[in-house]
């Protein structure tokens, strides 16, 4: 617990910065569009249906199509902006409805008074309408206030530090303090700010103004802070080296490996971007936004290389990789790691024994029996297509599901297959067999320390202090680490450590 208590100041920081800002800039944006609304029939529609629309996409969908389209506009693809960006759009459309049904339902008796007294139309839309409409705008104000701390959790998968990260590492390690922190941090934001603005909506209502004023005065106290720290963070005059890392346990123990061997060997300042896909961490490393992360040469041959149906041995695929990063993306391929992390489609050892499973070619005629378990992104890779069309795999069902409930499901029988991973601690820890891809259709998988053209050109002793790292771990030694933290609860950053002792002593 006190490991987890100790990233919440940096967590909490950060949510609340992104909640503010993305709520403010949603205010900015929702109640002109509204008031405008309510003067031009045509736009109501036009405008609440645009925000309707947006409000339909899922919020973590919504966050990483940001990625992309603020990429091909030559902006920060990745951390604060597309998060801003994607919050900002899921705020508009409680305060926009909210705003347009206040003015609307303000009785037509005060509209006539206020033109019969002489009031400008400006003046009636000051003086009389927006008091009125004020406590069903608040209240939208409210709404989007709640759903903006929730989907802000959401951010982590687009490099943008938040209360997500305990929850998408905690899930992903199956630490579940970590997940509680995140979640009763995030409830208590919530409710706090929903406070903040509720008290506003009760002072206008009962015309306290006092009330109002002090209600205020903390906000204005939050975004003073919100402000003052996002100001020192981006005005800080030495960036660190950061680390991305992917969405997996392996991931997350060998960032903490490379940031701990940095630190110890050129006193340079790390930080860990986490919880990134697959394209999300490519596309940073090649922006300069991410400076290192660990890859898998057979993800860059698949996902980045026009490489079709040919696969060579690892050996070529790892230097035409390696020629590929440097001449494409002036990418440094730093250290080969020593191991090899492929997809292992994995059966209980009972079904192995009992069907006498050995190869993924043993497996298709008894595919149609079962029920196969993949994660988020295998379905969507050239790899499983691949597989199925090689081997005429037909299973009975197809699941889609959190890497790290994968495990657990075919151990329980939820599911009978899984595309496991190759140095997988879990697969050992839970009695499963991995069946041999006899006929050699998935791409070699070596463990690659990829560095970005800035890092190269600007601090060469940390692509010296990589080099360290060339063949140090073998599968063996991966999957312990691995299954010290997925099965034994310990922390990743305490196994990256530990090995970082063994391999530069103090």
């Amino acid at each position: 617990m006190s490991e987890q208590l100790a990233l919440l100041p940096e967590y909490l920081t950060a949510h609340l910065q992104l909640t503010l800002v993305a709520l403010l800039l949603s205010a900015a944006t929702a109640l002109p569009l509204g008031i405008a609304a309510t003067r031009s029939r045509w736009l109501e529609p036009v405008a609440l249906g645009v925000a309707g629309v947006i409000q339909t996409v899922p919020g973590l969908a919504l966050l990483a199509l940001m990625v992309p389209l603020l990429a091909a506009a030559d902006l920060q693809s990745i951390g604060f902006l597309p998060a801003i960006c994607g919050l900002t759009l899921y705020g508009v459309f409680p305060i926009l409805r909210n705003t347009v049904t206040g003015i609307s339902g303000v009785s037509p008796v005060y509209k006539e008074a206020a033109r019969g007294v002489g009031m400008t139309p400006r003046q009636q839309l000051v003086r009389v309408e927006l008091p009125l409409a004020m406590p069903v705008i608040v209240a939208g104000l409210r709404t989007a206030t709640v759903w903006l701390v929730g989907i802000t959790t959401l951010s982590t998968p687009v490099g943008a530090t938040s209360l997500g990260n305990y929850i998408f590492s905690g899930l992903q390690i199956r630490n579940y303090t970590a997940v509680v922190v995140g979640c009763v941090a995030a409830g208590g934001l919530a409710l706090i700010l929903d406070g903040l603005v509720r008290a506003v909506e009760d002072g206008l209502v009962r015309r306290r103004r006092r009330q109002v004023a002090a209600a205020l005065g903390i906000a204005v106290l939050l975004y003073g802070y919100a402000g003052a720290t996002l100001a020192a963070r981006w005005s800080d005059p030495e960036r660190p080296v950061v680390v991305g890392s992917k969405t997996f346990t392996e991931q997350y123990v060998l960032s903490a490996v490379i940031a701990n061997l940095i630190e110890r060997e050129t006193g340079r300042r790390t930080t860990l971007v986490q919880s990134l896909g697959s394209t999300v961490a490519f596309d940073a490393l090649t922006a300069d936004e991410i400076d290192i992360y660990v890859d898998y040469s057979g993800t860059v041959w698949v996902n980045h290389m026009e490489s079709g149906n040919e696969l060579p041995d690892r050996a070529v695929v790892t230097d035409r990789v390696r020629r590929f990063l440097r001449d494409r993306h002036g990418v440094t391929l730093a250290a080969m790691l020593g191991f090899e992390n492929t997809y292992a489609l994995s059966v209980r050892g009972a079904d192995f024994d009992r069907l006498g499973l050995r190869t993924i070619s043993d497996l298709a005629p008894v595919a149609g029996q079962f029920v196969f378990g993949g994660d988020y992104e295998f379905f969507a890779r050239p790899e499983w297509p691949s597989i199925r069309d090689a081997y005429g795999l037909a299973f009975r069902e197809r699941r889609t599901m959190d890497p790290s409930l994968m495990y657990q499901a075919v151990a329980t029988g939820e599911v009978d297959v899984i595309s496991g991973f190759g140095t997988d601690g879990r697969i050992d820890a839970f009695g499963l067999r991995v069946l041999q891809d006899d006929r050699r259709v998935v791409p070699p998988y070596d463990a690659i320390v990829l560095a970005g053209a800035r890092l190269a050109r600007t601090a060469p002793d940390v692509v010296a202090a990589l080099a360290r790292l060339d063949g140090a771990i073998d599968s063996d030694r991966m999957r312990a680490m691995n299954f010290e933290v997925d099965v034994r609860g310990a922390d990743p950053a305490a196994v990256a450590a530990r090995f970082v002792d063994a391999l530069v002593p103090r």
